[in-house]
This record gives C-alpha cells, sequence and structure tokens, in this order.
C-alpha cells in the first residue's frame, strides 16, 4: 500500500513535473497504512488506538505544514535535478513508501498483532518520549518559520531557540516520537516482529 499509493502519485507528479504533492502524500500514505491497519487488526485494543493516534496526529500536523510550504515557496530545490529525470525521480517516491514502511513498521506489526497486550508503564513512558519529540519537532518548524519570514535572515542560518543546540531539532524531535512509538509498541512484539524496531 505505501509503495502502491507513492508510485499512483509519480506518474501524475513526472507528467507535470511537479514536486508539491510529495510530502502530502506521504502523510496520506501514513494516515492510509494506519487506517488499513486498524480496519485488518484482530482485536482493536487500546495500544492499536493509541499508535494509530500517535501517527495520525503527526502525520496530519506534518504534512500539513509541508504542504503549506510548499505552496507558499512554490518548489522545493531539492526536487530540481530529480524531476527531468523519469528513474531518480521515481526512485524518491519509492524512498518515500520504503520511509513510511520502515518508520511505522513496529506500530503496525503491534496494531495487527493477534493477542493483544495490555498498556501499562511502558507505554506511558513511549507516550512521554512521543509528547516529547512531537513537541521538540513542532516548536522547531514555528522557530525556523518565523526566522525565515524575516527577510534580513535570507541566506543565513538560524542559531537561535531550539537551534541553538542542535543543527537539526527537528530531525531529532522526529527520531524521538518515532522512540516513543518503538516504546510502545515493544510489548506487543513476539519473534519475528522484533525486526520491525
Amino acid at each position: 500500500l505505501a509503495f502502491g499509493l507513492n508510485w499512483l502519485v509519480f506518474v501524475p507528479a513526472y507528467l507535470f513535473q511537479t514536486e508539491r504533492y510529495f510530502d502530502l502524500t506521504g502523510s496520506l500514505t501514513y494516515l492510509s497504512v494506519m487506517g488499513v491497519a486498524l480496519w485488518l487488526a484482530p482485536e482493536r485494543d487500546p495500544r492499536a488506538w493509541l499508535l494509530g493516534a500517535m501517527v495520525v496526529v503527526w502525520a496530519v500536523r506534518l504534512g500539513s505544514f509541508l504542504f503549506a510550504r510548499i505552496r507558499r515557496d512554490r518548489t522545493d530545490r531539492r526536487f530540481d535535478a530529480l524531476k527531468p529525470s523519469a528513474p531518480r525521480f521515481f526512485m524518491t517516491w519509492t524512498v518515500q513508501g520504503l520511509w513510511v514502511t520502515l518508520t511505522a513498521s513496529c506500530a503496525l506489526a503491534a496494531m495487527t498483532h493477534v493477542r493483544p497486550e495490555p498498556l501499562g508503564g511502558v507505554a506511558a513512558v513511549g507516550t512521554l518520549i512521543w509528547l516529547i519529540g512531537f513537541s521538540i519537532e513542532v516548536v522547531a518548524d514555528r522557530q525556523k518559520g518565523r526566522f525565515r519570514i524575516d527577510p534580513k535572515n535570507r541566506g543565513h542560518f538560524i542559531q537561535s531557540g531550539l537551534w541553538a543546540w542542535s543543527r537539526h531539532p527537528n530531525y531529532f524531535g522526529e527520531i524521538m516520537l518515532w522512540c516513543g512509538v518503538a516504546v510502545v509498541a515493544f510489548p506487543a512484539l513476539t519473534d519475528w516482529q522484533y525486526v520491525t524496531l
């Protein structure tokens, strides 16, 4: 599903030479995969709903943020060299499908587990890690957004707020929130499912 959705959107994106819907497609892919996992789950236990909610809240926030940015900027320079080449541009959409599959795999395994595990202290710790990571990502994105609006900052890299502590605090928050998802998922995993971590 993750690959199929990205490959489907690649076709008009390549034909019209646009990356405008790339990030939005990534978020919609997460939403679709989570929805299908909840629908196919043998039993929708509280852990499945919690994991689904964590991923959905994150995907809606990040997808809307990135889509607003591309609408404002009209282009993403990182795609300029990729768009004219069908194989290279196709690869970016394939990598996005892989990104969704790999990052969400432990949540998907836990959500569709045949024998649900009750929520407990580990889920509380994972949720706290997710909340901290999510907050860091949101704050970092807002700080950088405010910094970029000011014309005097054009050509400069933000070095204030969270950005004074890390070159990419938004990525740190991203990594942290996915670690929180993994912690919440961990008690429900067995055997081969540990590979998803």
